[in-house]
C-alpha cells in the first residue's frame, strides 16, 4: 500500500514544458531520494521524470517519505547556478516517528534532544515540578522501529513538600514585527512576577513563572507558538498574547482548551465578543473606549452633527461601528462616513464637498500625514474644523519627514492646529499607591532601571508597560481569590489542566470581578472582558499637545481643565449656520399700491352715491343702475382685496395667516363675481335681446324685465360662493413656507442665509385654482366674444352696453395676462403683489371711469338732473334720446348733401353757357352751307326746352339764360343719342330728388 502511494505522488504530475529534458548545460543532475523515500519532481510527467537527466537552474524538488516516517534534515532542494542542491552538506533521511505523547509530562518538564520531531535517536529528559515525585526512568530513547524504549514516567504529587507550587504562564511578547510592544512590556510584566512571588499575602503556597516566546505581532508565527506553548510541558494556567491579531488566534483557540487569555497589548474591538471569545480579558482598553469620550465632548461643545474618516482595517471599521450607535444613542448624526486603503485624497475631497466639520479621524501614524497633507491642500481646516485623532500617535509625528507625502513641515503644522486626541489613560497621573505599594512614579523608574537607560521613545510598548504589569497582578489576584472555593470543592490550581473546566470557570468568576488600583489606574472589566479605564484628552495648542482634561467612562465623570484654544471665538460650530431670513414684501411698493386701492374705493364710493342719488333721471334709468351699483360694489371689493394680499409675517403671526388667506380669496372671488358678473349680464341679455332676426327686435325689445337680469348676476355669485366654500371646506388654506438656495453674506461669517417665503396655499391648490381660473376664463372669453357682437347695437333699454363693452376688453386682458404671470412670479414676492395688485387697481379704475365718468358728465354739461315725471310736466312729453341722436345725424347729413348740391349748380351753369355758345356758332355757319348746297333741307333745330332747363321743384330758377343744363342734364342730341331711354324728365324728376333721400 505504501508502494502504491508512493508510485501515485511519484507519476501523477502536470506536464512540465519539453525543453527541460533536452537540456544539456546549466542545470542540475538528478540526486538520489533517500531511503525509504522519493522525490516529487514538480510540473514533470512519468515519461519526463524517467528520461530527464539535467534539471533547469531554479527548480525545487521535495522530499517525501513512506508512511508514518517524517524527513529529518531539509526537505526541500534547490539548484543553484553553479549546478549544485543546496544544502547538500545536510544530509535527508526518512525516519519513524516516536509517539508525542511521552514529549510532554504532567506536573513536570520534558527537554527533547535534539529538538524537533521525536523520530530515531531522540532523547528525553523528565523532571517534575516542585512538590512533585517522578515516578518512572527520567530518559527514554526513539528505536529505530519508532518506539520509545521505557514506559511515560508520571510526577506524583509530594504531600511532604512544604515549598511553593510553580504555577506557568504562557506568554506571547512581540519583541519586533508592527508593533514591538514586547521590549517594555515584557520587563514589565517579569517585574511584576518578582512582586508576585515575593508577596505572602498573595499566593502564598505557589510560583508564578512566565514562559514567553516571540511572535513578531505575526499571526502565523503565533499559531506555531502557540502549538508549542501546548503540546510542550508544563502546562500553562492562562496565556498572555500581546498585538490584537495574535490575541484573537490564540483566544480563539483557547476556548477548546479551558484557558483563560488575559492580553496586556490588544485594542481591537472585535475582541470584546464574547460568544466568541467567551474566556478573553484584557487590561488594555478596547479602541471603542475613545468613544464615549468622544460623545462627551461631542455634547459639552453642542455638537449634533459629524463626519468620520478612517483607514480601511478591522480595528478602525470595529470602531466606528461602535460610535456610530452611541452617537445614535445621544442623537448626534454621522452625516459622511468616508474610508480609504492607501490614499485618502478622494476621502477627503468628499468630506470637504459635503460640509464636514467636525469630523473624527482614524488611522495609523503613517496614513494620518498623508490624510493632513490632504487636508492642508483642500483647507479643511483652520477656525470652521475640528479633528479627533487617536492619542497614542509619536508627539512629533506630524514634524517627520515622510517620502510619500509632498508637504512640508510647515503646511503640515499649520493643518494639525487644534486638533484634540482621546488616549487611554495607561499611567495613573495621581500619586496613589495601588495594591503593588507602588506609584505610578516609583514604577516609571523602575522599568527604566530594567531597561538599562533606554530611550523609551525607542522602546517598544513603553507606553503600554504599566498594562503588562498590572496584567500580572490582575491574574495573580484572580487566582489568589479561587484558592478557597477551589479548595472547599477539594481541587488545587496545581491540579489544572487542559480538560479542568471548573478550575477554569473560577478564574473567570475571579477575573470577572477584579477590581484594583493599579499603577495604570483604576482596574476593572466590563462585560465583555475589556479594560475600563480613564481617557486623556489633549489638544494641540502651538506645535505642542496639552492636557485639556480627563474623562472617566466607568464613572461617567468629566474632569475639564478649561485650557482648551481655538483658532476663532470659540468652538466652531458642528455645521454651517443656517440663518432662516423670510422675504416680506416691500413696504414702499404695499403703501403706493395701497394708497391707489384706498382712492379707487373712495371713487367707488362716489360713483356708487351719485348712481343712487340719480337713479331717477331716465338717462340713468336707461342703464340699469341696479347692475351699475353691483359693479360699482364689486369694484370696492377688488380694490380692498390689495390690502389683504399685501400683509404677510411682518404685519400679522403665522397663526393669523390663514385668516389673511381666507379674506384675499373671498375679496377677490366675490368682487370678481359682482363687478364683471353684472358687466356680463348687460352684455348677455343685450345680445340675446338685439341680435335675432328683424320680425323678432320689435317684440323682444318690449320684454325685457329688470329681475332676469339680477337673477343672471345671482347665478353667477352663487356659483362663486359655492365653490370657494367647498374650497374651503374640502381644502382649507393654510401656510406653507418655500425655501430658495441657500446665500452666503457678503461678511466673512461662518453662515448660509435661508430665504423663505410665506405663501396661501391647500394640499390641491394647482387642482382648485384650474377649476377656478378655468370658469373665469371662460367667462372672460365669452364677455369678449359678446362684447364684440353687440358693438353696433343700439338700445334704449340699456344705453351705456357699449361702455360696459369696453369695460370688459380691459378687464379681461388684464386678467388673463395678469393670472400666469402671477403664477410664474409666485417666488418673487414684490413682483408677484405688483402684477396682482395693480391688475386689480387698474380694472376697477377703468371699471368706474367707463361706466360711471361718462354720466356724470352727461348730467353736469346738460343739466338733465330732473326726474321723468319733472320732464314730463314741463314739456307735456318726454324725449326719446334715440330720436334725438337720430334727428342730429340727419342734420349733419342733409347739410353735407346741400354742400353737394351747390358744386352741382354751379356746374350745371358753366355747362348751360358753353352749350348756347356752340348753338350761335351754329347758326352763323348755316346760310354759308346752304348755299353751297341747293336741294338741302335745313336741320331741325336743336334749341332745347325751356322746360327741360328748369331746376328740380323747391330749388330756386336760374337768373339768366346763360346758366345752362350741363350735359348730363340736357336732351341735346349732341349729348345723348337718338336710343338713348333717359329723358329730360327723367333727369329732373327722378336722379335730382334722390340726393335728398
Amino acid at each position: 500500500m505504501a508502494q502504491l502511494l508512493f508510485l501515485i505522488i511519484l507519476y501523477a504530475l502536470p506536464s512540465l514544458v519539453a525543453p527541460i529534458h533536452n537540456s544539456s548545460s546549466g542545470g542540475c543532475a538528478i540526486i538520489r531520494p533517500p531511503r525509504d523515500g522519493g522525490i516529487r519532481y514538480r510540473g514533470l510527467t512519468q515519461e519526463q521524470i524517467r528520461s530527464v537527466q539535467i534539471l533547469p537552474v531554479d527548480y525545487e524538488i521535495e522530499y517525501i517519505c513512506r508512511g508514518n516516517r517524517v524527513i529529518v534534515g531539509p526537505k526541500v532542494r534547490k539548484c543553484l547556478p553553479n549546478g549544485t542542491w543546496t544544502d547538500m552538506t545536510l544530509h535527508s533521511t526518512c525516519l519513524l516517528l516516536c509517539p508525542r505523547v511521552w514529549t510532554s509530562l504532567e506536573n513536570g518538564r520534558v527537554m527533547v534532544k535534539p529538538p524537533g520531531p521525536p523520530v530515531e535517536g531522540t532523547v528525553l529528559h523528565y523532571s517534575c515540578h516542585a512538590g512533585f515525585i517522578l515516578e518512572g526512568r527520567n530518559i527514554s530513547h526513539c528505536t529505530k522501529l519508532g518506539k520509545w524504549d521505557a514506559p511515560k514516567p508520571t510526577c506524583l504529587y509530594d504531600r511532604n513538600y512544604t515549598g511553593k507550587k510553580k504555577l506557568y504562564i504562557g506568554a506571547l511578547f512581540p519583541m519586533s514585527g508592527g508593533w514591538p510592544g514586547g521590549q517594555a512590556c515584557m520587563p514589565s510584566a517579569q517585574m511584576a512576577l518578582d512582586l508576585v512571588n515575593n508577596r505572602s499575602d498573595i499566593l502564598p503556597d505557589y510560583e508564578l513563572e512566565l514562559i514567553h516566546y516571540d511572535s513578531m505581532c505575526d499571526p502565523g508565527e503565533a499559531t506555531k507558538l502557540l502549538y508549542d506553548l501546548l503540546y510542550t510541558e508544563p502546562i500553562k494556567i492562562v496565556l498572555m498574547p500581546g498585538c490584537s491579531g495574535v490575541s484573537t488566534l490564540v483566544a480563539e483557540a483557547a476556548r477548546m482548551w479551558n484557558l483563560i487569555v488575559l492580553s496586556y497589548g490588544s485594542s481591537s474591538p472585535a475582541l470584546s465578543n464574547r460568544q466568541r471569545f467567551p474566556t478573553f480579558f484584557r487590561t488594555h482598553p478596547s479602541a471603542t473606549l475613545h468613544n464615549p469620550t468622544r460623545v462627551q465632548l461631542f455634547q459639552k461643545w453642542k455638537w449634533t452633527r459629524i463626519a468620520t474618516i478612517q483607514q480601511t482595517t478591522e480595528v478602525f471599521t470595529s470602531t466606528l461601528d461602535d460610535l456610530e450607535q452611541r452617537t445614535k444613542e445621544a442623537g448626534i448624526e454621522i452625516s459622511v462616513r468616508q474610508s480609504f486603503l492607501t490614499d485618502p485624497a478622494v476621502a477627503v475631497k468628499n468630506l470637504k464637498r459635503q460640509d464636514a466639520r467636525i469630523i473624527v479621524g482614524l488611522f495609523y501614524e503613517t496614513e494620518a500625514r498623508k490624510v493632513f497633507c490632504e487636508v492642508f491642500k483642500e483647507k479643511l481646516y483652520g477656525k470652521k474644523y475640528v479633528w479627533f485623532l487617536i492619542g497614542w500617535y509619536a508627539d512629533n509625528w506630524f514634524k517627520i519627514k515622510d517620502p510619500a507625502i509632498n508637504c512640508t513641515v510647515e503646511n503640515m503644522t499649520e493643518a494639525v492646529e487644534g486638533h484634540v486626541t482621546t488616549e487611554i489613560v495607561m499611567l495613573n497621573p495621581e500619586t496613589v499607591r495601588g495594591v503593588s505599594n507602588m506609584t505610578s512614579q516609583e514604577f516609571i523608574a523602575a522599568l527604566m532601571s530594567r531597561l538599562g537607560g533606554k530611550n523609551p521613545e525607542e522602546t517598544g510598548g513603553f507606553q503600554e508597560a504599566p498594562l503588562a504589569y498590572d496584567a500580572v497582578w490582575a491574574l495573580a489576584l484572580a487566582l489568589n481569590k479561587t484558592v478557597a472555593p477551589l479548595k472547599a470543592k477539594g481541587r488545587r490550581l496545581e491540579d489544572f489542566n487542559y480538560n479542568n473546566h471548573d478550575i477554569t470557570s473560577e478564574i473567570y468568576r475571579a477575573l470577572n470581578t477584579s477590581s484594583f488600583e493599579g499603577v495604570s489606574g483604576q482596574v476593572v472589566f466590563d462585560a465583555q472582558g475589556s479594560r475600563m479605564a480613564m481617557t486623556l484628552i489633549e489638544q494641540l495648542q502651538g506645535g505642542s499637545y496639552k492636557k485639556i482634561g480627563y474623562y472617566d467612562s466607568s464613572q461617567k465623570n468629566l474632569s475639564w481643565f478649561g485650557n482648551d484654544v481655538w483658532i476663532g471665538a470659540g468652538p466652531p460650530a458642528d455645521r454651517t449656520v443656517v440663518i432662516e431670513e423670510y422675504r416680506f414684501l416691500s413696504q414702499k411698493l404695499f403703501a403706493a399700491v395701497s394708497v391707489f386701492a384706498g382712492l379707487g374705493i373712495l371713487f367707488g364710493i362716489v360713483c356708487l352715491t351719485f348712481n343712487i342719488y340719480n337713479g331717477n333721471v331716465r338717462y340713468i334709468q336707461n342703464s340699469q343702475p341696479y347692475l351699475n351699483n353691483m359693479t360699482a360694489v364689486g369694484c370696492m371689493m377688488a380694490l380692498a382685496a390689495v390690502f389683504p394680499l399685501g400683509i404677510d409675517g411682518h404685519h400679522v403671526h403665522r397663526s393669523q395667516f390663514p385668516v389673511v388667506c381666507q379674506f384675499r380669496l373671498w375679496l377677490l372671488g366675490l368682487g370678481f363675481s359682482l363687478a364683471y358678473g353684472s358687466m356680463f349680464t348687460k352684455i348677455w341679455w343685450v345680445h340675446t335681446l338685439f341680435t335675432k332676426k328683424d320680425e323678432k327686435k320689435e317684440k323682444k325689445k318690449q320684454h325685457l324685465e329688470p329681475w332676469k337680469l339680477y337673477a343672471t348676476v345671482g347665478v353667477l355669485l352663487a356659483i362663486d360662493f359655492l365653490s370657494l366654500m367647498i374650497w374651503q371646506i374640502v381644502d382649507p388654506l393654510h401656510i406653507t413656507v418655500e425655501k430658495f438656495t441657500k446665500e452666503a453674506p457678503k461678511e466673512d461669517l461662518d453662515v448660509l442665509i435661508q430665504p423663505l417665503l410665506e405663501h396661501c396655499s391647500s394640499e390641491k391648490m394647482n387642482t382648485w385654482l384650474g377649476v377656478v381660473y378655468g370658469y373665469k376664463g371662460l367667462l372672460l372669453l365669452l364677455g369678449i366674444f359678446l362684447a364684440y357682437e353687440t358693438k353696433s347695437v343700439s338700445t334704449e333699454k340699456i344705453n351705456d352696453h357699449r361702455a360696459v363693452g369696453m369695460a370688459i376688453y380691459n378687464v379681461a386682458v388684464l386678467c388673463l395676462i395678469t393670472a400666469p404671470v402671477t403664477m410664474i412670479l409666485s417666488s418673487q414676492q414684490d413682483a408677484s403683489f405688483a402684477f396682482a395688485a395693480l391688475a386689480a387697481v387698474f380694472s376697477a379704475y377703468i371699471t368706474l371711469v367707463v361706466l360711471f365718468v361718462p354720466k356724470m358728465r352727461r348730467l353736469i354739461t346738460r343739466g338733465e338732473w330732473q326726474s321723468e315725471q319733472q320732464d314730463t310736466l314741463k314739456t307735456g312729453s318726454s324725449t326719446n334720446n334715440n330720436d334725438e341722436e337720430k334727428s342730429r345725424q340727419l342734420e349733419r347729413e342733409n347739410r353735407e348733401l346741400q354742400k353737394i348740391i351747390q358744386e352741382k349748380e354751379e356746374r350745371v351753369s358753366a355747362l348751360r353757357n358753353q352749350l348756347a355758345e356752340r348753338q350761335a356758332l351754329r347758326n352763323r355757319r348755316r346760310p354759308s352751307s346752304g348755299q353751297n348746297q341747293n336741294h338741302n333741307t335745313p336741320p331741325p333745330s336743336s334749341q332745347p326746352d325751356p322746360k327741360s332747363l328748369l331746376p328740380p321743384p323747391g330749388y330756386p330758377n336760374p337768373t339768366t339764360d346763360n346758366h345752362a343744363l350741363p350735359p348730363s342734364f340736357s336732351n341735346s342730341s349732341n349729348l345723348y343719342p337718338a336710343d338713348s331711354k333717359m329723358s329730360r324728365n327723367h333727369c329732373h324728376n327722378s336722379q335730382i330728388p334722390l340726393l335728398y333721400k
